[in-house]
């Protein structure tokens, strides 16, 4: 969360907006195939996530905000930004596309 906060804060610098430095931070696509609201996670089929080093496949991932489920429902193909957080790999921003 804070490599985005400080990548916003770096386009907001150069003028862009923040819906363009949300896009730019989003490097990663898959498509919803489970979603655990009790749990807070989400289980995306997903292409290579370059900031982790993982290839494609399919992985179950903590969010870092359980409000970002409700903006999604399996199914949906989505664009997000993921890390390791506290050991576990989370979502820190999803968008449907």
């Amino acid at each position: 969360m804070k490599r985005l906060l400080a990548l916003i804060a770096t386009v907001a610098g150069l003028g862009l907006t923040v819906g363009a430095a949300l896009a730019q931070a989003l490097n990663a696509e898959g498509e919803v195939r489970r979603i655990d609201a009790a749990h807070g996670k989400i289980t995306l089929k997903h292409g290579p996530i370059p900031n982790l080093q993982l290839p494609a496949m399919t992985l179950v991932f903590k969010v870092a905000d359980p409000a970002m489920l409700s903006q999604v429902k399996p199914g949906d193909t989505v664009r997000f930004a993921a890390d390791k957080v506290e050991g576990q790999y989370t979502i820190t921003a999803i968008q449907p596309k």
